[in-house]
């Protein structure tokens, strides 16, 4: 609806269609799988949180804002497509008097079967050629890293000091599509960075990596003063501008779960695949990051880690005096105000 906005940047659909029905894992102690940023659609309603992802803005008052399931089968009834639709559900399924709730479901699932479609997820990036040149050449990428001394000739550090040698050091990757520097941004992705532990290079079903492991987490993101929730009427935002976005632990609690379950969860948000991660149809169109969109580039988003890596250690002694690289309390007051206080400073990872 115009002049309406929602709470969050939209989630991304594409290459996230393996994401599984959202459950407890008592081994890694975290919540996993499920869709939306907080995990509300967790699949235990369709068997599928892609296709209960797909339900959702229908009947959202803050996205296409239809009253009931009955109004969407009488526009689908309507619509060019609704031959097709009946094509695939069989003829007479578009009977919205008798099977609006029957039709609202299956629209959902048309919808995430288009979704997982190879049109939508083509597995055609230049990351994937090199997956697969690596594997023909018995290169396993999951294991590249920042190796050994300098790598020999044309070796070198690199521009990270990530040295290039030794069995699975970057070196030995190249020539199979990737540059130099994108090998070093890999292996300090995959080893110093560890951004693979969350962001994971394990193969999904289709072969080749989701860069996510469908967890939960609260990395410190700050509010976004940016965001037009804030400003929406009290109907649809009551809590106005000291709303907070408490994320899977807001759904945990909405959803009745005991306090001490949700209050563990409280501020964290689905980790998301980094497929397609910068793509734009143009260049002068700008991507936003994070749950809120506070990030406005990559850039941004790396050094926010950085920044944060260093405040958590390098200031977290008293007085901000101790730490590895010895700031002293003048640097650490000086990078305090680098970037906002986190919207939920609890249970970050």
């Amino acid at each position: 609806l115009p002049n309406h906005f929602g709470n969050r940047k939209p989630p991304t659909a594409a290459y996230a269609g393996e994401s599984f029905e959202l459950f407890f894992d008592e081994v890694d102690q975290g919540w996993f799988g499920g869709m939306f940023w907080d995990g509300r659609a967790t699949g235990a309603a369709l068997g599928d949180p892609l296709a209960e992802q797909a339900q959702g803005p229908f009947l959202n008052p803050l996205e296409q804002a239809l009253p009931n399931s009955q109004v969407l089968c009488v526009k689908v009834r309507q619509a060019e497509y609704a031959g097709l639709f009946e094509e695939v559900w069989g003829a007479g399924a578009l009977n919205c008097a008798k099977n609006a709730e029957t039709v609202y479901e299956q629209i959902a699932r048309s919808v995430a079967a288009y979704e997982r479609s190879a049109e939508v997820n083509p597995y055609s990036s230049k990351f994937d050629l090199f997956w697969d040149k690596a594997a023909s050449a018995g290169k396993d990428v999951t294991r590249i890293k920042c190796g050994t001394g300098g790598g020999g000739m044309g070796g070198g550090m690199g521009a990270m000091g990530c040295p290039s040698g030794g069995t699975d050091g970057w070196g030995s990757y190249r020539n199979l599509g990737l540059t130099d520097a994108e090998l070093q941004g890999l292996a300090v992705f995959n080893d110093r960075a560890d951004c693979a532990s969350c962001h994971s290079l394990q193969a999904g079903p289709a072969g080749y990596p989701l860069f996510t492991d469908y967890g939960y987490d609260n990395v410190g993101i700050p509010r976004n003063p940016e965001n037009p929730f804030y400003s929406m009427p009290p109907a649809w935002n009551p809590d106005g501008e000291d709303w907070i976005d408490y994320g899977l632990g807001g759904f945990l609690r909405s959803a009745g779960y005991p306090a001490a379950v949700a209050d563990a969860e409280l501020g964290k948000f689905k980790v998301p695949t980094l497929r397609n991660v910068d793509r734009r149809p143009s260049a002068d169109v700008v991507k936003a990051y994070g749950h809120n969109g506070f990030f406005k580039s990559l850039e941004d988003v790396v050094f926010f880690y950085h920044w944060r890596a260093a405040m958590d250690i390098e200031c977290a002694g008293e007085g901000g005096m101790g730490g590895m690289g010895g700031m002293g309390m003048g640097g650490c007051e000086m990078m305090a105000g680098m970037f906002p206080p986190p919207e939920v400073d609890l249970n970050r990872t």
